[in-house]
């Protein structure tokens, strides 16, 4: 195995490959090239001649790299609802490797017809396209639902590499106008998400209640558990057992009683491939670089996902949702991984025993398009175990 950049990983205790079940990887060694995952074994039969740069994780744990399904990101890595810069690169040292846009309704000034709407999408898109913020991989241009638009339109976005939809911010007269829309936009191949519950700025709908959203049928249930405010739980019942192909998106920035009640209700149900958790933000709830894991130990030590679920609902589920190549750890998966451990001081002997507790676990490194971009988050205290680079530097991005 040869090739231009070759980064292995080693000394790896736990493991989750992104599946529901947790499964290990089957080894403790993983080497990545040219920004995928091209073996995985035994670090005894590893071939490391010629990898740039070595890591060994000292028997800490490896995950996929979490992936946020609800960012609103805007252009560059910049929020202006938070007049916040760089939070894309902070979030990556809360474990995020990817990131999903749920569209760009707070650039300033942000257009509302049809061609406006269209173009913002095309240009989010295409401004993400390249550009990793400190490496994180962003998914952008969601294209806002507005009256108007055509499956004509939406074939038009598909074709210019837009994948995403989003409503909830349109002009709609009402839930049940979205309909014919989302259907659509679904249609034609974009992944549809739309708002649940009650209204979160000016300019969206006062409530999207479960009988619009079942009538809709859109991909991703938004914020499932409110953004910020939540559906009765006798309208998450209707949603969870009558939503049968509809993610069920679970955020930081929702309501936590909610949460716990519809995780509850997708296990009782055989829905646990349906549980998304997101941070929805930047939003008027902030920027929270650890929203993720925050929302992992909220369900797990509170509510009733194990650690496993909660991985899963942040990797391998977001993945086949949204029909990514991502959330797995795999031989020709993208090289997006997160080495996770207790955080030093905690009751905890390892990450799972700390989303048990409450604790946050400490994100000791992160590896995404196959290069270490740090060994040091500056934004969870340090591991239990030793995590250090034996050769090579940590690579971060401008």
């Amino acid at each position: 195995m040869t090739g231009s950049r070759r980064t292995a990983i080693v000394g790896i205790g736990d493991s989750h490959a992104g599946d529901l079940a947790g499964s290990p990887i089957g080894g403790d060694a993983i080497i990545c090239e040219d920004g995928l995952i091209s073996w995985i074994g035994q670090a005894g039969q590893a071939d490391l001649d010629g990898c740039a740069t070595v890591l060994d994780v000292g028997g800490a744990a490896v995950v996929p790299g979490l992936i946020d399904s609800h960012v609103h990101v805007t252009f560059g890595d910049y929020t202006p609802r938070q007049r916040t810069v760089g939070f894309l690169e902070s979030y990556l040292h809360g474990g995020m490797t990817r990131a999903i846009s749920a569209s760009e309704v707070h650039v300033p000034g942000r257009p509302t017809d049809v061609v406006g709407v269209k173009a913002l999408a095309i240009a989010a898109q295409r401004c993400f396209a390249d550009y990793r913020p400190g490496g994180v991989t962003v998914h952008a241009g969601s294209v806002i639902l507005e009256p108007g638009l055509t499956a004509d339109d939406f074939a038009e976005l598909y074709a210019a590499g837009v994948r995403l939809a989003k409503g909830g911010f349109g002009a709609f007269a009402g839930p049940h106008a979205y309909t014919p829309v989302v259907r659509a936009a679904r249609e034609a191949g974009l992944v549809v998400m739309v708002h649940t519950g009650g209204g979160s700025i000016r300019g969206s709908l006062e409530l999207i209640d479960a009988q619009a959203l079942l009538e809709m049928r859109p991909n991703v249930l938004g914020h499932v558990n409110g953004g910020p405010t939540a559906l009765s739980p006798a309208e998450n019942v209707e949603l969870v057992t009558h939503g049968h192909d509809m993610a069920l998106q679970l955020v930081q920035a929702g309501n936590l009683r909610s949460a716990i009640h519809i995780s509850e209700l997708a296990l009782v149900n055989g829905a646990a491939h349906r549980l998304l958790i997101a941070s929805d933000t930047p939003t008027g709830t902030g920027v929270i670089p650890l929203a993720l894991l925050r929302t992992m130990a909220e369900l797990v030590s509170l509510g009733p996902l194990d650690p496993a679920q909660a991985v899963a609902a942040a990797t391998g589920n977001v993945a086949d949702t949204y029909r990514l190549d991502a959330g797995r750890i795999a031989a020709g998966r993208p090289a997006d991984l997160v080495v996770l451990d207790a955080p030093l001081g905690s009751r905890a002997a390892d990450w799972r025993g700390a989303l048990k507790l409450g604790d946050l676990p400490a994100v000791a490194a992160v590896v995404t398009q196959g290069e270490v971009r740090f060994t040091k988050s500056r934004n969870t205290p340090p591991p239990r175990r030793a995590v250090r680079l034996t050769a090579g530097t940590p690579q971060p991005l401008p």
